[in-house]
């Protein structure tokens, strides 16, 4: 069961940016409830309190929202913003948990006039579920066959009018005809430093633990740009400054803990530490090719091209070319590794 370990390879990691299930009533708690507590995204922001203001005006659900980016941004906490700021009730699902077509049916059917129906990582439904989410989303109808054979009738049910917010990770696994029926599609981005500090300190106060300006700051800086890597990690520096330093969170103190959870000024961990040698000090920097990387690392592909590699391509560590995988003279560097230009490139992969 490669697949399951590569799950719970990821949830052990502290950097990794899925949620372990016992992380999310303590994420609950500290998310934030309106639009403008909300810590960046500021474009995603600007066109979301727009469109809620103007359904707002109209006394209309809002137009649907389809949520594009990476783990662990904060998709979840603007469809429960949405929801807040419209006013109305929300009704949580994920792809995952819809796997029939009356698991759908069941939740469209009870929606009220303008709730908020909220479906995580939307890519993983189910084909024929899916259609049935087309002319829910579209026409606010669905269609149910009623009875067998010869004599079945297919009966339109008329919907609520409901705001969709569907939330995804691949957007390249969205079928187009499921992506035109959000009238609002947004990009999260990953956070810069100064916004991650603004996060760590204010989750900081919620938890009412002292911390100083130069620690929340070392804290988002290995955070990876994502806020629930800097919750993860604020959490184990709270627990290491209440045994170690009288609670209070100096600069000497996040150092030392994060460095105990083997967390480098980058975030990297040892799974991305294990990759980027593999490229550097087994072939050459490369170019090498996905499958041979996993099977170095023993690794699964998919894990290391989806929750590896984009952040180790954002710090300039790493290249995708035709030809495979590349190590930059950055990554060279970094890990003092000795550049050698064109040393990988003849190798097979």
């Amino acid at each position: 069961m490669p697949g399951l370990m590569a799950d719970q390879n990821k949830s052990r990691r502290f950097v990794s940016a899925e949620a372990a299930p016992e992380e999310l009533q303590f994420e609950a708690a500290l998310r934030p409830r309106k639009l403008g507590d909300f810590t960046g995204q500021e474009k995603v922001k600007e066109l979301l309190s727009v469109t809620i203001e103007a359904a707002r005006l109209r006394g209309e659900a809002m137009d649907h929202v389809l949520l594009i980016g990476p783990p662990g941004l904060g998709k979840t906490t603007l469809a429960h913003i949405i929801a807040a700021e419209l006013g109305v009730p929300i009704d949580l699902s994920s792809g995952p948990l819809l796997q029939r077509k009356i698991d759908l049916t069941g939740i469209l059917t009870n929606l009220r006039q303008r709730q908020v129906f909220f479906i995580d990582e939307i890519h993983r439904l189910m084909p024929d579920v899916e259609e049935v989410l087309y002319s829910a989303l579209e026409d606010f109808r669905i269609d149910v066959v009623i009875g067998q054979g010869p004599g079945a009738r297919t009966h339109s049910l008329p919907l609520n009018r409901f705001t969709g917010v569907g939330a995804t990770t691949r957007q390249g696994l969205l079928s187009a005809p499921l992506r035109s029926r959000f009238g609002l599609i947004l990009y999260l981005k990953h956070y810069d430093v100064p916004e991650m500090t603004r996060i760590v300190e204010r989750a900081a106060r919620l938890l009412e633990t002292p911390i100083d300006g130069d620690a929340a700051e070392e804290i988002a800086r290995r955070s990876r740009g994502t806020p629930r890597i800097a919750n993860r990690l604020l959490r184990r520096v709270r627990d290491y400054a209440q045994v170690r330093a009288s609670g209070h969170i100096t600069l000497p103190v996040a150092r030392d803990a994060l460095d105990l959870l083997e967390v480098d000024r980058y975030g990297l961990d040892e799974v991305d530490k294990k990759i980027m040698l593999t490229i550097l000090e087994k072939y050459g920097g490369g170019p090498v090719g996905l499958g041979t990387i996993a099977a170095s690392t023993d690794e699964e592909p998919d894990t290391i091209e989806e929750v590896y590699e984009p952040y180790l391509m954002q710090l300039g560590f790493l290249d995708r070319t035709p030809r495979g995988r590349v190590a930059t003279p950055r990554a060279f560097e970094y890990f003092g590794v000795p550049y050698r230009a064109g040393w990988g490139q003849n190798r097979l992969f």
